[in-house]
This record gives C-alpha cells, structure tokens and sequence, in this order.
C-alpha cells in the first residue's frame, strides 16, 4: 500500500547547493538521502510529496556544509500482508514468476501461480496440466501478498499467491464467473438425470 508518512531529520546541504534557494536546496538534498530508501517501518521510499518545515541553518566547524532541521512528507510503498497487488510480469523460472508491483518484485512461487499443478516449458510459460491456463512474460496479474521480508535491509522479499478466486491473469478473472457458472450447470444436469434415472427404476 502506498503512504504519505511525516519525518523529521537533520539534513546535510553541501556547499554545491548554495547557490539554491534554501528550500529548494534542502529539498534536493532530501531527495537524495531517501528516494530508494527502504526500511522495515516505512517501505520503500519513491518520492519527497512535501517540505513543511525548515530550522535555522547550523555550519559545524571543519565541516563546509550547512544543516538544516527539517520536516517533510515522503510517498512510500509498504506491503502488507493479505493485501491484493496488481502487477507485470518480468520473468519466469522453472520454480515460479517474479511480477513487478512498481517500486519492488515479487515472487510467485509455482504452486501459488494458479490453483492446478503447473509446468516449466523452455519458452519461459507456466501451463496449468488441467486447467490449461497459460502465465508468460508482460502479463498484467492480480495476486495477494502472503509474505514480507526485510531481513536484508537492501533486497526485501515479497512473496505472493495466485491460487485463490479473483487472482491472477486479468482475463482468467474475467472468466471465472462464466466457467463458476458452466460448472454449476452441470452439476445441475447430472443431478437431473441421475433423478430420472432413479424414477424411472422405480417404476
């Protein structure tokens, strides 16, 4: 899920900014101390949304730069658990699909790409043995997050399943309704005969 989220830090300006107004130079040097920056408790940092906030500048001696208190907003990505993600997907092994969600990957591994037991073929797809579904590469999908790393500060893990209904590729969502309902059909007519069947035993 996507954040505004409030933080206040002591922010370095060095003296190639000087020529900048102070706002504009605080700015900069807080876009790039945290855009890409992740940590377990906000996410993943895309932007700086705002700057609601600067202190008095202080020069420490021997050092050339100036530093400002500052407040500001930042626009984050922190995935939660069970939320539903849409997303690309950018590659596929024989063990799964790794899906873009915008900021970071995800894993889907391939017993969670759909629920159906799932092949590798060499031309990078992923083929359902009944189902006959098909998730190849640029495929836009819909997957829920059911687990979240940040154990390497650098490389969060994200893993996501597909298995559950209204998940995966956007057309086989779009069937599910349609196929639910040739199911039920036919459960319906299988009852039905075996009804007369029955009936006419009976006679």
């Amino acid at each position: 899920m996507y954040y505004e989220i409030e933080l206040k830090d002591r922010v370095r300006v060095p003296p190639s900014l000087f020529n900048l107004e102070v706002e504009d130079a605080v700015i900069k040097s807080i876009k790039k101390k945290y855009e890409g920056y992740i940590s377990k408790d906000i996410g993943i940092v895309i932007d700086v949304a705002s700057l609601k906030e600067i202190g008095d500048g202080v020069i420490i001696p021997g050092d050339g730069s100036s530093y400002y208190q500052a407040t500001f907003e930042v626009l984050a990505f922190k995935p939660e658990l069970q939320e539903v993600v849409l997303g690309r997907i950018r590659d596929i092994v024989d063990f799964g699909a790794f899906i873009t969600l915008g900021p970071i990957d995800g894993m889907i591994h391939v017993s969670q790409a759909m629920d159906d037991f799932v092949s590798f073929t060499k031309d990078k797809t992923l083929i359902g043995k009944e189902s006959k579904k098909t998730l190849k590469i640029n495929d836009i999908c819909r997957a829920r997050i059911i687990a979240v790393s940040f154990k390497d500060p650098l490389n969060p893990k994200i893993g996501l399943t597909m298995r559950q209904q209204g998940l995966g590729r956007l057309d086989w969502v779009e069937e599910e309704p349609a196929v639910k309902k040739e199911k039920e059909h036919k459960k319906e007519r299988g009852k039905e005969k075996i009804k007369r069947k029955n009936e006419k035993e009976s006679m």
